[in-house]
C-alpha cells in the first residue's frame, strides 16, 4: 500500500492557501493598523492577537460541525468553498479601506476596517480544521503520517510563495520614502492564489467518492485499530509524567511567545528601526522559512541519533543566540545585508529543531486513545501564547523602545531552556525518518 502522492498534494492545496493568506496577514496587516490608521502599538497588538483568540474557539467548533455536516459534496468542502469564497471577497475591501483612509481619514473608514477584519478572521476560522480533516478522511490510517508531511510542505510552500511575491512587488527602492504604500496589488495577487488552489482541490478531489473508499478500506483492515486502548480517554498519567508533560507544555508557550513576537513586529520593526520597506523584511523571513524547509530532514535523523530533547534544546540555545545577534545587526547597521541573511537561516534550522521534535514528545506521553486530547494540550499552549504575545510586545514596542522586541524574544526562548531542563518524559529514541515523514510536526 502506498501513499497517493499526487492526490495528497493537491489536498494540500487548502493548506497552501491558508498560509498564504496568514503569511500576508502576520505581515502586512501591522503595517497599516500602525502606518495608516496611526493606532499605538498596544491596541495594534491586540488587533493582531483577535485571530488566535478565535481560533481557540472557531477551530473546534467547525472541525466538529464539519465531522456532522453531510452533503452531496463531502462533509469538508462545504466549508471549504464557503471559508474562502468569503475570505477572497473580504481580503479585497481591506486594501480599498486602507487607501481610502489614507486620502482621507475618518473615523467610520476605521470602524469599518476593524469589522471588515473581524469578519475576514472568522471566514478563515471556518475553514481551517475541516481544510486540515480532509487528509485523514481520504488517506488509510498506516499512510497518515506521510500525508500529514506533504500537507505541511504544502502550507510551506503558500508561505514561500508569498514572500516571494511580496519581495518582488514591494523591494525597498519602491516603497522608501512613500507616505503610503498602496498594497492592494498584493491582495489581490493572494486572494487569486487563494481562489485558484480552493477551485483546483474542488475540481481534482471528490471528497464523497474518496472518503467512501477510505472507509470502506479500513473496514477491510481492523488491525489498524488500537486494540490495546479501552478508547476511553481518561488515562490518568504518573505524576512524573504529568510533570514532564507541565514542563513541557510551558516550554510550547515560552518559545511561541518569543518566536511569534519577532514574526508578528517584524516588518513594522525594521520599519521604524532600520528605515527598511516591505521587500527586505519580506526577504529575510523567506530565508528563515527556506533554512527551517531543508532542515526538517536532517533533524529528523538527528532527533533519531541524540535523542528529541537535547535537538530541541540546541534550537533552543541556537533560535536565542540568533535574535541576540539580530538586536546587534539592526542596531549597528541601518540596512538589510549578507550577515542578516545567514542568522535567520539558522534561525530556520532553529525553529526545525524545535518544532518537528516538540509535538512528538507531547503525545508520546499519552495512551493512544489520547492523543487528539494531547494534540490540544500542544495547541491550546501555542495558541495561548500567541494570544499574548502580540499584545504585550506591542506595548512594550511603544512605551520602552522598538529596539527591546529582539531581546525580548531572546529572554523568553531561554526561559524556556530552562523548563526543558525538567521534562523527563517523551523522548524515545525511534529509528530516524526518512525522507517527507521527517515534515511530520511541522508547524501551520
Amino acid at each position: 500500500m502506498k501513499l497517493n502522492n499526487k492526490r495528497t498534494i493537491l489536498v494540500g492545496l487548502a493548506f497552501l492557501s491558508i498560509c498564504a493568506f496568514w503569511q500576508m496577514y502576520d505581515a502586512i496587516v501591522p503595517l497599516i493598523l500602525t502606518n495608516t490608521f496611526h493606532l499605538n502599538e498596544t491596541i495594534s497588538g491586540a488587533i493582531m492577537a483577535a485571530d488566535n483568540i478565535l481560533a481557540l474557539f472557531l477551530l473546534p467548533f467547525f472541525g466538529g460541525l464539519s465531522d456532522r455536516t453531510d452533503s452531496r459534496i463531502g462533509k469538508r468542502m462545504p466549508y471549504i468553498l464557503f471559508g474562502t469564497g468569503c475570505a477572497v471577497i473580504l481580503l479585497n475591501i481591506l486594501p480599498l479601506l486602507d487607501n481610502s483612509y489614507a486620502n482621507e481619514p475618518s473615523p467610520f473608514k476605521l470602524v469599518s476596517f476593524v469589522v471588515v477584519l473581524g469578519l475576514l478572521l472568522i471566514a478563515m476560522g471556518t475553514y481551517r480544521s475541516p481544510a486540515v480533516a480532509l487528509m485523514p478522511d481520504v488517506t488509510p490510517k498506516p499512510l497518515r503520517s506521510k500525508g500529514n508531511a506533504i500537507i505541511n510542505l504544502m502550507g510551506a510552500v503558500g508561505g514561500l510563495i508569498y514572500l516571494a511575491v511580496a519581495a518582488v512587488m514591494y523591494p525597498n527602492s519602491k516603497v522608501a520614502g512613500l507616505s503610503h504604500v498602496n498594497y492592494q496589488p498584493l491582495f489581490i495577487v493572494v486572494a487569486g492564489i487563494m481562489f485558484v488552489a480552493i477551485a483546483l482541490l474542488f475540481i481534482f478531489v471528490k471528497e464523497p467518492k474518496l472518503s467512501a473508499e477510505n472507509r470502506a478500506l479500513e473496514a477491510e483492515h481492523p488491525e489498524w485499530n488500537l486494540a490495546e486502548d479501552d478508547g476511553s480517554g481518561n488515562a490518568v498519567l504518573p505524576k512524573d509524567v504529568k510533570r514532564s508533560l507541565g514542563f513541557l507544555l510551558a516550554s510550547i508557550a515560552l518559545w511561541f511567545a518569543g518566536y511569534n513576537g519577532v514574526t508578528t513586529w517584524f516588518t513594522t520593526y525594521i520599519s521604524v528601526v532600520m528605515g527598511q520597506g516591505l521587500g527586505g523584511a519580506s526577504t529575510c523571513l523567506l530565508v528563515a522559512t527556506a533554512g527551517a524547509i531543508v532542515s526538517y530532514v536532517p533533524v529528523g535523523i538527528v532527533a533519531s541519533k541524540v535523542g528529541r530533547k537535547k535537538t530541541i534544546q540546541f534550537g533552543v540555545l541556537l533560535l536565542a543566540s540568533c535574535f541576540a545577534l539580530g538586536y546587534y545587526l539592526t542596531t549597528t547597521f541601518d540596512s538589510i545585508n549578507l550577515i542578516m541573511f545567514v542568522v535567520f537561516a539558522l534561525v530556520g534550522l532553529a525553529w526545525a529543531s524545535i518544532n518537528v521534535n516538540s509535538l512528538p514528545m507531547v503525545v508520546e506521553m499519552c495512551k493512544g486513545s489520547d492523543i487528539g486530547k494531547f494534540t490540544g494540550f500542544y495547541y491550546t499552549a501555542s495558541m495561548s501564547a500567541q494570544v499574548v504575545t502580540p499584545i504585550l510586545a506591542g506595548f512594550l514596542l511603544r512605551n520602552v523602545a522598538y529596539t527591546v522586541l529582539f531581546p525580548y524574544a531572546a529572554f523568553f526562548v531561554m526561559m524556556s531552556f530552562v523548563t526543558m531542563l525538567f521534562v523527563r518524559h517523551g523522548d524515545t529514541k525511534a529509528e530516524a525518518k526518512k525522507g517527507l515523514e521527517a515534515f511530520d510536526a511541522m508547524d501551520d
